[in-house]
């Protein structure tokens, strides 16, 4: 009967490490998922932003130089801000849902991987 008493025992024991070891291994994997998830976003915002101030700067230049073609440099102000809402409105009415679904399909992918 002891020896029953001792194998159920070290049977709880076997069971309780496992589960420890088990729960180990889920925050490990969890906690690589979530740098891995934390780094590529930080990478991609350090490019976004980037790309925004070079973006930002091209912009300014280019409605300063048409604004000089035109006459007044707030004509090429309007007219850069012109070309923005219009492609604004392109985005908004044909490529909002494609646009999105890339987002979404980007975004579990990486939490997948």
């Amino acid at each position: 009967m002891e020896d029953h008493t001792n194998l159920i025992e070290e049977l709880i024991e076997k069971a309780s490490d496992y589960g420890k070891t088990s729960f180990e291994l889920a925050k490990l994997r969890a906690l690589e998922k979530t740098s891995q998830l934390i780094s590529s976003l930080l990478s991609n915002a350090v490019v976004l932003i980037i790309i925004s101030l070079f973006m930002l700067f091209l912009n300014l230049g280019l409605a300063i130089w048409i604004g000089q073609r035109l006459g007044e440099i707030y004509f090429g102000f309007f007219v850069v801000a012109g070309f923005y809402g219009f492609i604004s409105i392109l985005v908004c009415s044909f490529w909002r849902k494609w646009i999105k679904r890339k987002v979404g399909d980007s975004f579990i992918k990486q939490v997948l991987q």
